[in-house]
């Protein structure tokens, strides 16, 4: 029942965001195609260890077709790679520290490695999307309540024109809540997070429509 009424209040939210279109292109080069930037989170083949991953072959499909928009608009395709400790599912130079295979993984693409749930302490990350001055910043991957959160948070604090990709994370079921329900209650929070620029929550449909100028 709970998760029911987060998923219901999650489809009120978005669709309010999107009738808010475009305060998203506030800060945007007027008369231009947006310039985006995509940041994939953790998305190791180490996640395929523990419980499965809500809908994860959809989310690896939707992600790839996103890459591929990024791509053809001239942005900039930012893969976030997890380096755990030794012993760890994403211990580096094994094979849970590969990216899943079935992701579409260009030689220009960016590859930031992070050792924390936040991909902005530490790394390398704040420095590339400072040359890449993106208009949005698209996060996607997993998992839906610990790094893609922390990263959504630290885009916001950023002042960066942030976009959830509805469909584009994954998590696994939580002791407390089903997956459908981590994601929904998320969608929730995230869409009401205090911002000097604007959050978006929209699905990969709706961003490839948009693209394509069909909306």
């Amino acid at each position: 029942m709970r998760a029911r009424w987060l998923m219901q209040a999650t489809i009120y939210r978005i669709a309010r965001a999107s009738k808010r279109r475009y305060s998203v292109l506030d800060g945007c080069r007027i008369g231009k195609q947006p310039v985006d930037a995509i940041v994939i989170l953790d998305m190791q083949v180490g996640l395929l260890n523990g419980p499965p991953k809500h809908d994860l072959q959809g989310v690896i499909a939707r992600i790839n077709l996103l890459t591929a928009m990024v791509r053809r608009q001239s942005g900039k395709v930012i893969w976030i790679r997890h380096c755990g400790r030794t012993g760890d599912d994403f211990e580096r130079h094994t094979e849970g520290w590969s990216f899943l295979p079935q992701l579409g993984c260009h030689r220009d693409d960016v590859v930031i490695e992070k050792t924390l749930n936040d991909p902005f302490v530490r790394t390398s990350l704040q420095e590339t999307l400072a040359r890449i001055a993106p208009d949005r910043l698209l996060v996607a991957g997993w998992a839906t309540d610990s790094c893609v959160d922390a990263t959504i948070r630290s885009a916001i604090s950023n002042d960066y024109h942030v976009v959830v990709v509805s469909d584009g994370h994954t998590v696994s079921d939580r002791p407390h809540l089903d997956a459908a329900g981590v994601i929904a209650h998320h969608h929730w929070v995230w869409g009401d997070l205090i911002t000097n620029r604007s959050v978006r929550i929209v699905t990969t449909g709706q961003l490839i429509d948009e693209s394509a100028g069909t909306v």
